[in-house]
């Protein structure tokens, strides 16, 4: 890259020498100084911990950057003045440092004044520069001077223009900026760039998180008809949006039109099948679309199980809940903290904790605890009195070999104590 010119360096850091008021002129001078004390240690400490090379201008870069993490601007704007006017060969790559330095602490001025130097320039950034201008700008909410980028990328006719709008896509869709991810779309579109899977399962998931289900079934309508394939993560965001609503019937229909057949996501459209029956209690259902499952050709899944033995457990169905046991024993599937937990609770619950250990005698009780099972199962289901005391024992106790067992122990003296406090009064 070619050495910046005084004019490149100088423009853009003119506006910070601006006249302050006599008032406040000690204070800023003070404050002046102390960056600039500052500046000057940080780059008197880093000559004495390696070599100096003036004609790099990685070192800036590293230098600045570390300015960013700790939040001071002002004293990356005097590292970038104190190496220049020491010899060392900075570029835009320094520069651009030290605007992304000024954009990521708030100072939007000096951070758009770099950039437009940058533009008037011939150097053009590349794409990891852009978009942490883009996230910085967006994570502060001036999402104007993003649209301001997209224009003015436009106006060069970058190459990298598809990138540029998909990394504009994701902010706006990130920060729940649905209309301007619409209007930013449909320029992409007008420009002919074509939408990938990637940006399209990405619109999907914005939809689902910021978006009514109207509008998320209107984006997936507009998937279908482009194309795209639904991918694992926009099945699971579309699922937790009807989830989140207890539209249960809607998710169960939303997954048949995904295609229940489909090899490629796993277990997961059935679980969500499954879990979308055991939600309501539809016990006849549940039982019926499980052995659709495994007719289909697929093998049931630690979370598969779980989903049935929890449904089982609150309904106190021992016997249903005990061939389940027996299944996942034949399909050597192994069980979590969940699946003793189903069994805990559905014996506590109806005062037969003296026939825990026959229940439990299929299971191995001496292993250490796990749990395995995919978290959207607690979003409907919630999590078991037994899986929730066990996790705050695994988590505050200072003990780290836990086993089943002991935990199962350590349970029932629990129950045990607040029982008799509930008797006593």
């Amino acid at each position: 890259m070619e050495a910046l010119s005084v004019r490149s360096v100088s423009s853009p850091l003119s506006l910070l020498g601006t006249p302050k008021p006599k008032r406040f002129g000690v204070r800023f001078q003070q404050q002046d100084s102390r960056n600039r004390a500052l500046a000057r240690k940080i780059l008197r400490n880093w000559k004495q911990e390696g070599s100096v090379d003036r004609n790099t201008c990685m070192d800036c870069v590293a230098l600045i950057r570390t300015s960013i993490r700790k939040n001071l601007p002002n004293v990356a704007k005097e590292i970038f003045l104190e190496m220049k006017s020491e010899g060392f060969l900075l570029d835009d790559s320094s520069l651009s440092a030290l605007m992304l330095c000024y954009a990521y602490n708030g100072l939007f001025l000096e951070a758009q004044a770099i950039w437009d130097e940058i533009l008037n320039s011939s150097f053009l950034p590349n794409i990891q520069i852009i978009s942490e201008l883009i996230d910085a700008y967006s994570r502060m909410g001036e999402f104007d001077e993003v649209i301001r980028i997209l224009h003015q990328m436009n106006l060069r006719d970058s190459t990298l223009l598809p990138e540029i709008y998909a990394v504009a896509l994701s902010c706006f869709g990130k920060r729940g900026q649905l209309e301007r991810m619409e209007d930013t779309l449909r320029e992409m579109i007008s420009k002919g760039f074509v939408v990938d899977s990637v940006t399209g399962n990405a619109f999907l998931i914005y939809y689902s998180i910021f978006g009514s289900l109207t509008e998320m079934e209107t984006a997936y309508g507009r998937l279908k008809r482009c194309r795209i394939l639904i991918e694992k993560e926009g099945i699971r965001a579309m699922s937790f949006a009807y989830i989140k609503r207890k539209k249960f019937y809607r998710l169960g229909e939303f997954l048949r039109d995904v295609g229940l057949g489909r090899r490629n996501a796993g277990n997961l459209l059935w679980n969500l099948l499954l879990l979308s029956y055991a939600a309501n209690f539809k016990m006849k259902s549940l039982q019926r679309e499980f052995l659709r499952m495994v007719e289909s050709g697929f093998n049931p899944d630690l979370t598969t199980f779980n989903i049935r033995a929890l449904a089982f457990s609150k309904m106190s169905l021992f016997w249903d809940l005990h061939l389940s046991i027996e299944h996942m024993k034949h399909e050597k599937v192994v069980p979590d903290l969940v699946t003793y937990g189903c069994i805990v609770d559905a014996y506590l619950d109806k005062r037969l904790g003296m026939n825990l250990d026959f229940a439990l005698s299929k299971l191995n009780v001496h292993t250490s605890p796990q749990v395995s099972t995919d978290p959207f199962v607690f979003e409907v289901l919630g999590k078991g009195d037994f899986h929730s005391s066990s996790e705050s024992f695994l988590e505050f106790q200072r003990r780290k070999n836990w086993t089943y067992k002991e935990l199962i122990t350590t349970y029932l003296k629990k129950k045990y104590r607040s029982n008799q406090i509930f008797w006593n009064y």
